[in-house]
């Protein structure tokens, strides 16, 4: 990993550089595949099927079979795991559904939100190296306890033109039933436009690589609503000479291994802490099978030594981390510091791989920044926010004066007189 120490304030914004393309470098591809899909619907989707992902997929819809066979070949243990997260996901993410209150603002006039499900919403579930089987319980069981009338998912196939075991066994545990085998740019842009196939989503969910995120973007150009930017994930970890090396290295390889566009950073107020954690870094890295994946994230990481707390928090708050660990003496300073971030992880024993899976909080978070912005999926991901109004006669004569000359000084006649005419109505029934 790269160490940096102490820097200047103006070196920030190229320090905290993300190693990713920019929208404009895809932009064009993506808006290419989105043309073709949106003209030539199915057959334009398999055409990319083929050339994005090396196969050829006559049905794309997973058949009833292909999950019950699916459910047979994961293994007893890994469906008690998995059940155990979704038990989690479901108790965090059902504490946060709210109740309605009417408020009276003036006398006879009532007003009140309610929430509603989006009716039709798409999961977008990644493949590939990494099958994200966990990422349908983050999403899935939200959208079930907001209500939403149909949830459809796609995910990329594998070279055999399946979807991977315990991604179709998540799906069907959460009660999806339409699942199909679409990834990448074409599974986005089918949600987007809906096919003969794929039906339309009205909001698209789920992370993915800079394609996918790109991809998510040129959706909303198309009145598709997204979950947030969410592409090759980050985390930020900062430590004193507290912490525990170890346990430190494993949290950032924990993330280098997603991909090699994956970044991590150790921002700490120790340089005997640094170097241990380096240290550790190699020693764990020849253990794992996707060292070489990780390897390459980790050239593209970084170490930050500061000299005091107040200077690690700005810039934590200047890189807006998707996930920051906090392995430090000092953990309420910067839990009371920290304003852009997707998610906290507290203390030596709380990795981030337990918000990856099991701890109940949603892992579908904002990267690339956007934590400055975005915040993660929740339950209000998937609904919307209604308001509601009723004015009684009594109501209307205490407000509608003021509206009156709201209306009138803003040149609205027909605003004002849809009020007039209703206290004229008043003033001629006494």
């Amino acid at each position: 990993m790269n160490k940096i120490y102490n820097p200047d304030k103006e070196e920030w914004a190229e320090l905290l550089k993300r190693p990713t393309q920019t929208f404009g470098d895809i932009e064009e591809i993506v808006k290419e595949v989105f043309r073709d899909i949106e003209l030539n619907g199915d057959n334009a989707v398999q055409k990319y099927t083929n050339r994005f992902d090396k196969v050829k997929v006559e049905n794309t819809l997973v058949s009833e079979e292909e999950i019950k066979e699916a459910v047979d070949l994961v293994s007893n243990d890994l469906k008690r795991a998995i059940i155990l997260a979704k038990n989690n996901i479901k108790k965090f993410h059902g504490s946060q559904i709210s109740q309605s209150k009417k408020i009276e603002t003036s006398e006879g006039v009532i007003c009140w939100q309610e929430k509603r499900a989006i009716q039709k919403v798409g999961l977008y579930i990644p493949g590939g190296t990494a099958p994200l089987f966990s990422t349908i319980l983050m999403l899935a069981i939200p959208a079930k306890i907001a209500g939403c009338q149909k949830v459809i998912l796609c995910s990329p196939p594998n070279n055999e033109g399946k979807i991977h075991p315990a991604i179709l066994y998540a799906a069907n545990l959460c009660g999806i039933k339409e699942i199909y085998k679409i990834g990448g740019i074409q599974a986005i842009a089918a949600m987007t436009f809906g096919t003969t196939k794929v039906p339309k989503a009205y909001k698209i969910f789920g992370p993915g690589n800079q394609f996918v995120t790109v991809a998510k973007q040129v959706a909303q150009q198309h009145g598709v609503a997204i979950d947030m930017p969410a592409g090759p994930s980050e985390l930020l970890v900062v430590t004193d000479d507290s912490a525990n090396a170890s346990f430190v290295a494993s949290d950032l390889l924990s993330q280098a291994e997603h991909g090699k566009d994956s970044q991590v950073i150790l921002i700490s107020t120790s340089k005997k802490m640094m170097e241990k954690v380096e240290k550790e870094i190699i020693l764990q890295l020849e253990e794992l099978p996707r060292k070489e994946i990780a390897w390459v994230a980790i050239s593209n990481s970084k170490m930050i030594y500061c000299k005091s707390d107040q200077q690690a928090i700005d810039i934590i708050n200047e890189y807006a981390p998707e996930h920051f660990i906090i392995c430090s003496k000092n953990e309420d300073f910067y839990i009371q510091n920290i304003q852009n971030v997707g998610s906290v992880f507290i203390g030596d024993y709380t990795p981030e791989s337990a918000g990856d899976y099991a701890s109940g909080t949603n892992h579908t978070l904002p990267t690339n920044a956007y934590a400055r912005n975005y915040n993660g999926v929740n339950l209000d991901s998937f609904l919307r926010s209604v308001t509601f109004q009723k004015i009684s006669k009594k109501g209307i004569q205490n407000i509608g004066p003021a509206i009156e000359l709201m209306a009138e000084a803003e040149g609205l006649q027909a605003h004002k007189n849809a009020v007039s005419l209703r206290l004229k109505s008043i003033d001629n029934e006494i």
